[in-house]
């Protein structure tokens, strides 16, 4: 009906300026209101109407005109069916799918992990915010009728009349008139008429005056207030990436890792890294060393290796007696065998003192530590540690000079440049060969808690649980001590306390080469205390060993039973720390400085005396006297400690004038069992523990039938 109108006589069509503007009889107007506006918005556009309306416009050939489409508003609606629409029947069509439209969010993710620092792991999270908001609008428009809206208005004191008149004179402003409404008839025609209540609140409204709010004024209050100000700047926007993955715990574990390795290792870079002052104090040192064209530390190592060649060279004979010689008189003897001395190791300012400790690297073979003081205390004083080599018998490798005398030395089995000492005044310190410098890298002291009394003995164990160096320590003072190297101290634990049942004071320990946790420790008195760490409170067992102090005790280092211990009341002894009783008891006729067992047999040991003499026992060949009684030192010197070398076949013995000496055994002290031809003969513990098992059986076997 409305497309029938629109063709009729009332139609009359005009375009100006792009607009096409149609005016419409009264009747047809409010039918066809809607139309007309999407007709007018159409053709603004230059864009065809939806339904029935086509515009063309000029046409470059022809005139003015405007091609109405009369054609196209007669057609009627067609429906035009896609190629590829399905054909359903009736009972399709009517057939219902049912569809449940829940409230939760599907983009929310049902997956998101947090790190609960309670439990110290990554916890999911069950409550996921389901809300999703489509638009947001912040205003500051308040309702006129809330209850912010009067406190707002009783705290400008502003009364309700004035917020109506304000009100009614938004109301009372000309609309602007609408082409083709009624309202703009209404206004041509004047026939709007004011409201009578509108009159009396204009009339009020100019009969009030807005009163001054201040009362005074003062000059302090007429001063002018800095406007605000805001400073910005712009810089670089931060890189950006995008990245996307499924993430579980062990990955988010693992990236944090990372980058904490990454945080370590620029943090060391940032240390090693001089600052610029540094730097120019480096420079400045290369531009020295430079001009110095005489620098002995470039030729340091170098000197050492010509050092080792030309007293090769000096020593040739004794070399040669090294590494060949054998002494073809062995053959001619049973079971006797000699100690052929061999280099001598000597410092000029070490004459004085005498040697407290020996011991050698595990690692090379050829270099050994040698500890220097008194055990006279009323002549204490300073104390020298050196490290020597086989290689250079007139010079020491490295050299250490210590306030306090040095009783006891101990070289790491497997980090070779660290090495542990305790002296007589208590303490206990860690040097490292690395370093350049003359003090100790860790050293105890009163805070720490260092020993009172001196310190007999120190000894390397396996690291802790946290992969940290420690060594145990025994003193006169009764404790035996544990020291743990972290970062830049020495922390002690007491792992036992000797006095628990007498005033014993500890002298000598060791540790059993097979059992972590046990160990032995010999004491003033002569006694001799099976010990382990877990226990602080008691003894595992107590050996009545000696009539005076216990000098030295050692473990077997292949049967796992049998010790031996020493003291200066002139004996030796061969304990199973099974029974109570010695299975072995030696008298040397002096007192017994130290005792060692070989590295090579589980049978044989070697014996220093205070009358310069040095015994080798091996029980496998005579149970009862040693097979060799030799005098390396004059009879006014004291020999102190003894050690064998762990691959060659070298006794050092240590007396108390200073001297170091080396000895080579002959064939008939390291003699090993026959090899049959065709047969590889076993080695190691296989011989050894079989080769000491059968003397214990043959004692304990003689004692049952003396019983």
């Amino acid at each position: 009906m409305a497309s029938h109108h629109l063709m009729g006589d009332h139609m009359a069509e005009q375009r100006e300026n792009g607009w096409i503007q149609v005016k419409l009889s009264n009747e047809v107007q409010t039918n066809t209101a809607f139309q007309l506006w999407e007709f007018n918005a159409r053709a603004q556009s230059k864009a065809p109407m939806a339904k029935g309306v086509k515009v063309v416009g000029r046409k470059k050939d022809d005139d003015d005109r405007i091609d109405t489409g009369e054609e196209e508003w007669m057609q009627g609606k067609t429906l035009v069916k896609p190629p590829d629409q399905l054909d359903l029947t009736e009972a399709e069509l009517k057939e219902e799918f049912t569809r449940i439209l829940t409230a939760n969010n599907p983009h929310a993710p049902q997956n998101i992990v947090r790190y609960n620092f309670k439990e110290s792991c990554y916890k999911p999270i069950s409550s996921v915010d389901q809300m999703a908001f489509h638009f947001v609008l912040e205003g500051n428009l308040v309702h006129k009728d809330s209850h912010e809206a009067r406190r707002q208005v009783a705290k400008q004191g502003v009364t309700e009349d004035m917020i109506v008149e304000d009100v009614v004179a938004e109301e009372e402003k000309p609309e602007t008139p609408v082409e083709g409404g009624e309202d703009t008839a209404e206004m041509e025609d004047g026939g709007g008429e004011e409201r009578p209540d509108s009159v009396d609140i204009r009339a009020g409204q100019k009969e009030q005056k807005l009163t001054n709010q201040f009362d005074f004024s003062e000059r302090a209050s007429q001063t002018l207030n800095n406007p605000p100000r805001e400073r910005s700047c712009q810089t670089k926007p931060p890189p950006r990436a995008h990245f996307s993955a499924t993430a579980n715990q062990w990955e988010i574990y693992d990236f944090y890792a990372e980058e904490l390795q990454k945080q370590e290792k620029n943090k060391e870079k940032q240390k090693t890294q001089p600052s610029k002052k540094e730097e120019d104090k480096i420079k400045k040192k290369m531009i020295t060393v430079e001009t110095q064209s005489d620098d002995i530390t470039k030729i340091n190592k170098v000197s050492k290796i010509i050092e080792h060649m030309v007293n090769q060279n000096r020593f040739d004979d004794v070399a040669q007696d090294f590494r060949y010689f054998e002494d073809a008189s062995d053959e001619f003897r049973e079971q006797e065998g000699t100690l052929l001395p061999l280099w001598k190791f000597q410092y000029d300012k070490a004459k004085r003192l005498s040697v407290t400790s020996l011991c050698w690297n595990q690692k090379h073979k050829d270099f050994f530590a040698v500890g220097l003081g008194t055990y006279d205390f009323t002549k204490q004083g300073r104390g020298m540690l050196l490290f020597n080599s086989l290689k250079n018998p007139t010079y020491p490798e490295f050299i250490f000079t210590t306030l306090s005398s040095v009783m006891c030395v101990d070289i790491h089995e497997n980090l070779s440049y660290l090495v542990a000492v305790g002296f007589y005044d208590g303490c206990v310190a860690v040097y490292n060969l690395k370093e350049r410098s003359d003090q100790p890298v860790y050293m105890s002291t009163a805070k720490t808690g260092k020993h009172t009394e001196p310190v007999w003995q120190v000894k390397w164990q396996k690291d802790d649980l946290d992969s940290n160096h420690n060594f145990f320590s025994v003193s006169s003072d009764g404790r035996v001590v544990s020291w743990t190297l972290v970062k830049n101290e020495l922390v002690f634990t007491d792992i036992i306390n000797l006095s628990l049942d007498s005033t014993a004071c500890g002298t000598a320990f060791d540790f059993h080469k097979h059992i972590d946790y046990l160990f032995l420790v010999g004491t003033l008195d002569g006694k001799i205390h099976k010990c382990s760490k877990s226990y602080s409170s008691q003894f595992l067992e107590t050996y009545d060993a000696h009539n005076m102090a216990v000098d030295a005790v050692r473990w077997n280092h292949f049967h796992p039973n049998v010790f031996i211990s020493c003291s200066s009341d002139w004996k030796v002894k061969i304990w199973d720390h099974t029974i109570t009783t010695p299975m072995f008891t030696f008298d040397l006729n002096a007192a017994v400085g130290d005792v060692v067992w070989a590295p090579y047999s589980s049978t044989v040991f070697a014996a220093v005396t205070n009358d310069g003499k040095v015994h080798v026992f091996d029980l496998s060949i005579n149970k009862f006297e040693a097979l060799c009684q030799q005098a390396v030192v004059a009879k006014t010197t004291k020999l102190s400690h003894i050690e064998f070398n762990p691959v060659h076949p070298i006794l050092i013995v240590g007396d108390d004038r200073g001297y170091v000496t080396s000895l080579k055994l002959s064939p008939n002290l390291r003699k090993k069992p026959k090899e049959k031809k065709g047969l590889e003969s076993p080695k190691g513990a296989e011989v050894e523990i079989p080769k000491m098992e059968k003397l214990l059986s043959l004692l304990r076997e003689s004692g049952s039938n003396q019983a």
